[in-house]
Formats: C-alpha cells, structure tokens, sequence
C-alpha cells in the first residue's frame, strides 16, 4: 500500500513498501525536492544503510569526509555510522528512489515528521519546534542521530526537554499519519 505526503511547499514523500510489507528489512520510498533545497542538518543512522538512485535533478550529497554531485542514473549508498546530507541544487524538481536497511522504526519517525509537516506543524524550515523534536530523537535515537552536538550532549538534552514536551502533548508517533487514516495514493 502506497501512502504520500505533501509539505506545503510542494515536496514529497511516497512510502512504496514498508518494513511491514518486507519483514522489516526495507523501507522504501521516493522523496521528491523542490529547486534548490537546503541541505539539512549532518545527521547519520546508527544501524541503517541507506541507498539511493537519483531519478530527477541533481543532487549535492555531503558524507563524512566526501563531497559529491549525483544526476539521473547515478546510484549511491551511504552507510551506517556516516554524518551525512542531501540537497537538490537543480532548478528543477528532484526525486530519488530512497531505500533504508533494516526498516527498524524509521517509517514511523517520517511519516510523524512529514505529516506534522503536511499539517502546518512544522516551521518555514518544515521542522517542528524543539519540544517536539526532543520527543522524536529521543524514541529514534537507534534510528537517528545528528552529527553535532556530541551524541552525550544530545542524550542529556532531550532527556531534559523530552518529558516536558510529552506533557505539552507531543508524542512520539501520531496515529493520523501512521494508521488507517494516512493518505493513500
């Protein structure tokens, strides 16, 4: 079952087969950028490989020490433990074909990321506030990590803010974007 998700700013997620769909072991999906993204902060996954395939525009991808350009065709694989990010840096519309291995809990943690996007929950920058993310990094800290600050800093940062989040009603998974009622295509 297919399920997408559209930003108010245009950008897309499909999830085309789900770690449930495959047993756990692939997420994945097509991401769609508008012209000109921002790269988004340096982040990596712990135990998570990650697989691309550019299918529109170009893309600009910073991982650990390396810099590259990939273009339509061209496939690339960033693996667990590499700070990394991407960017569309063409005037058009980009799209990859994103894969992720194992899935572990990764669709939940997207799929409540770019539904409070689609919901106008988010910032200009299509990221929720501090509160909120505290709560996210804190129950997909196996599936997400940044690359700065220290991951101790991280750890003891939304151990802080993480229970004061949840008792404004943040939570870690939003059933209207993960259940039943998410938008199938």
């Amino acid at each position: 079952m297919r399920t997408e998700f559209v930003q108010p700013e245009g950008e897309r997620l499909t999830i085309e087969r789900s770690g449930r769909e495959t047993d756990g072991e692939l997420l994945e999906m097509k991401a769609t950028y508008n012209p000109y993204s921002d790269l988004p902060p340096l982040h990596y996954h712990p135990f998570q490989e990650e697989q691309f395939e550019v299918l529109r525009g170009r893309f600009r991808v910073v991982a650990g020490e390396r810099e590259a350009v990939y273009e339509p065709g061209d496939r690339f694989t960033i693996p667990a433990n590499t700070p990394h990010g991407m960017q569309n840096i063409a005037g058009e519309e980009g799209q990859v074909l994103w894969q992720v291995r194992p899935a572990r809990k990764t669709e939940d943690l997207l799929t409540t990321l770019w539904g409070l996007g689609a919901d106008g929950k988010t910032g200009a920058d299509g990221v929720p506030n501090l509160l909120q993310l505290a709560v996210l990094f804190q129950a997909y800290s196996d599936e997400i990590r940044l690359a700065k600050p220290p991951l101790f800093v991280q750890r003891l940062l939304f151990g802080l803010l993480a229970p004061i989040g949840r008792l404004f009603g943040y939570r870690v998974r939003y059933e209207k974007y993960s259940g039943e009622q998410a938008k199938s295509g």
